[in-house]
């Protein structure tokens, strides 16, 4: 089954074709990385137009790179929730049209699910059950992936997610756009114990986040070294950061899967891509957890992972008629249709 996939959540218009979930026909990503880096980070309204003017072309060219026609494509899928609201509408409303032209189903799919079905692209043997830390710039969740289209969510933040809290800190550091990113590749020259930084926790909730005391305490060490007139190490403060966040992110983890029971367990989002945080969870399940990342080039948005899940949405008889609409916020449990 050929499906085609549209991503349009934040600020990448993709789309690709995927054969039965886990065969990767094409994948085209427009970024606009560039743009937004004007503005230290993403501006919805320049976001959704920059969608709108961007996605037939996206389309066109992932339908040719799979070497396929219209009449090739089986169905139609489309980032629904959660997102920037106008981004996910251009893409929403594309898709809609899409399939009501050409009589294809149309498959609605969950953003964070998609992340998570990144990983069935790049491990083909993957299957649920399995435990998985989805973090990202706008979450930072651990989820029970009872099957394909069954999840429940055991921990979550409470305040900021992983990747909002490293790209604040960038920006008080004066890294530029996308700061998260940056600030993983100027750690690896950091020292990591230069700077000690809290390990915040959740008072009666184990397995949840709490960021912003951490954000907070890495600014107010720059402020107060700029105030003195003292030179920031940028490596340092970095590393520090960074450590503190991945160990956060691991402990919590790792406590869960022990907790549960689980002994597979997955990593998705675009956080998935930190490089300390791939390489100490590498490290800490080694002989006691079968370990499962996606590629890097999958941890980002992109339309591949959107039609990975499609393939079992459409399995699990999850098909939208042309009333389909964008949501901005829903729980990566709930299936509306």
């Amino acid at each position: 089954m050929k499906i085609l996939a549209i991503e349009s959540s934040c600020d990448e218009t993709a789309a690709a074709v995927v054969e039965d979930g886990r065969n990767v026909l094409s994948n085209i990503v427009a970024s606009q990385v560039e743009e937004h880096k004007l503005y230290g980070g993403v501006v919805p309204e320049i976001a959704s137009r920059r969608h709108a003017e961007a996605i037939v072309g996206v389309v066109d060219e992932a339908i040719k790179s799979a070497d396929c026609t219209i009449d090739d494509i089986d169905a139609v899928a489309v980032t629904y929730a959660p997102g920037l609201i106008g981004a996910l509408l251009v893409g929403v409303n594309f898709a809609k049209g899409f399939a009501l032209a050409t009589g294809k189903p149309l498959i609605p799919v969950h953003h964070l699910r998609s992340h998570i079905a990144s990983n069935y692209i790049s491990n083909t043997e993957l299957k649920p059950p399995f435990l998985c830390l989805v973090v990202s710039g706008g979450h930072s969740h651990i989820v029970e992936v009872r099957d394909y289209t069954d999840m429940k969510v055991i921990g979550r933040t409470r305040d900021d997610a992983a990747g909002e809290a490293f790209d604040k800190a960038a920006r008080a550091m004066g890294i530029p756009y996308p700061g998260g990113v940056e600030l993983d590749k100027i750690a690896e020259s950091g020292d990591e114990n230069a700077f000690p930084m809290p390990r915040p926790r959740v008072d009666g909730s184990p397995y949840d986040f709490s960021f912003s005391g951490l954000k907070t305490a890495v600014i107010n060490l720059i402020h107060n070294k700029q105030q003195k007139g003292e030179e920031v190490n940028v490596p340092d403060v970095c590393a520090s950061y960074r450590r503190a966040v991945v160990n956060c992110l691991a402990d919590n983890f790792l406590l869960a899967a022990e907790d549960l029971g689980y002994t597979k367990l997955v990593i998705a989002g675009g956080v998935s891509a930190n490089s300390l945080l791939r390489r100490e969870l590498s490290k800490r399940c080694e002989g006691k957890y079968q370990l499962f990342m996606p590629e890097k080039y999958l941890c980002g948005d992109n339309g591949a992972m959107v039609g990975a899940q499609a393939y079992y949405e459409y399995l699990a008889g999850h098909i939208a008629k042309t009333d389909l609409n964008a949501v901005a916020t829903l729980p990566i449990s709930e299936n509306l249709f």
